[in-house]
């Protein structure tokens, strides 16, 4: 068994509240992400994305880690870790700097970035992204790569986003308990973005919602640029308990019923259609009409769908504000565990009068059976994640395959901890 860090691999750990998913990938010279293990078990002591009973996450962490292990032949080291909850904050900043030899070099990025970083944040905060959105060079605007161009005076424009310290903290706990040191921590709607957008979805604008248990991640992209990310503490766990609740049976079932057996839109359902729903306290199990079922299961899809949209007018009449091309010519792009009911693509179009996908996770190979669905959105993007930032690490050569211009530099060298 060969340790990750001999064959350059990256783990991606996701720690949601209705699962744990640890998957392995190796970077091949095209630049794609090789997946060489998957690891998955229930998740215990999670709620709404923060700790609730440490002991229990440690264990489910060391089951997903231990399957992925045995699956990749590896011994997993490190990981760079998702983080998700309500105390997710995001703000953007503006920095400027005078351009010290006419002409912009790596250093004046630099030093235009940490400006605009240097903003006070609450303490009890700390910022977990520093996102470049677009650069300005005396009176021409909107620009990617500024480095090279002349001019006296450059102006950054940054997307910070920030987490609760205290909530980073216990959740890495978890993790370092299973002897594993945490390379990155990152937001989870910021690595199923990486995982499931087009290049063309970012630049027209587009939303992707990733939908879990316990939360729902937002984030909005226009202008190739990430705009807002934002999380709502309302997710698939509340339908799954509407279930339990109107059919009188135990949560577990009720999951499983609303997985093989539900439906977001009840008049795609056939009239014949049966499910057969278990009891509790020894009660024989009934058979009900899937009809019925999906008649609990869509008031609830639309109402979260409708916190989302909600969010969404509010967000887009602040980029209005800001001066920022603020249109979703893309739509919205649906992801995560609670994203695979059949129906879910026509309700949410109702919901938001656009266009809805489901995101899958892209540019993969290996084990694609295993992760190309969206519940693994959020794993996956933690490998793209890991293989951006691992090319860039200082003190390491650069990496011989070719990298797409010096702006995915820019971006690579921003995306490490601050």
């Amino acid at each position: 068994m060969t340790k990750a860090a001999d064959k350059k691999l990256i783990v991606g750990l996701d720690i949601g509240t209705s699962k744990v998913c640890a998957l392995v990938g190796e970077v091949l010279p095209d630049d794609k992400v090789n997946v060489i293990g998957v690891g998955s078990s229930p998740s215990r002591g999670m709620d709404k994305g923060g700790v609730n009973d440490l002991e229990s996450v440690v264990k489910s962490v060391q089951r997903a880690v231990d399957q992925a292990e045995l699956m990749a032949d590896c011994q997993i080291s490190s990981v760079f870790l998702s983080l998700s909850g309500k105390h997710i904050r995001c703000q953007t900043e503006k920095g400027m700097v005078p351009i010290s030899d006419k002409e912009v070099t790596q250093d004046d990025v630099d030093n235009v970035i940490h400006t605009a970083k240097s903003v006070k944040i609450s303490d009890e905060h700390r910022t977990l992204h520093v996102i470049p959105q677009e650069f300005a060079i005396d009176y021409q605007e909107g620009i990617k790569n500024p480095v090279g161009l002349s001019g006296v005076r450059m102006e950054a424009s940054v997307h910070l986003i920030t987490c609760h310290n205290d909530m980073a903290r216990n959740i890495v706990k978890a993790v370092e308990r299973c002897g594993l040191k945490v390379d990155q921590l990152i937001f989870s709607g910021l690595a199923a973005s990486h995982a499931v957008l087009t290049a063309d979805e970012r630049e027209l604008g587009v939303c992707v919602v990733d939908i879990g248990g316990g939360t729902m991640d937002l984030a909005v992209w226009t202008g190739g640029a990430l705009r807002h990310a934002e999380v709502i503490p309302y997710a698939g766990n509340v339908v799954t308990s509407d279930i339990a609740y109107a059919f009188g049976t135990p949560p577990g079932d009720a999951e499983e019923i609303k997985v093989k057996y539900g439906f977001a839109l009840s008049e795609l359902v056939s009239k014949d259609a049966k499910v057969d729903v278990p009891s509790v306290g020894g009660r024989p199990s009934r058979s009900l009409q899937s009809q019925t079922l999906a008649e609990v299961i869509e008031p609830r899809y639309s109402e979260l769908l409708g916190l989302v949209n909600q969010k969404l007018l509010e967000i887009q009449e602040q980029l209005r504000t800001a001066g920022v091309k603020h249109h979703l010519a893309a739509g919205i792009v649906l992801t995560g565990g609670a994203a695979q009911m059949e129906g879910l693509i026509e309700c949410a179009e109702r919901v938001f009068r656009n266009q809805v996908r489901i995101g899958q996770p892209l540019e993969l190979s290996g084990l694609t059976d295993y992760v190309q669905a969206p519940h693994y959105a959020t794993a996956v993007g933690l490998l793209h994640y890991g293989k951006d930032s691992q090319a860039f690490d200082e003190g390491e050569p650069e990496p011989k395959r070719s990298v797409s211009g010096i702006f995915t530099k820019i971006s690579g060298w921003l995306r490490k901890e601050f």
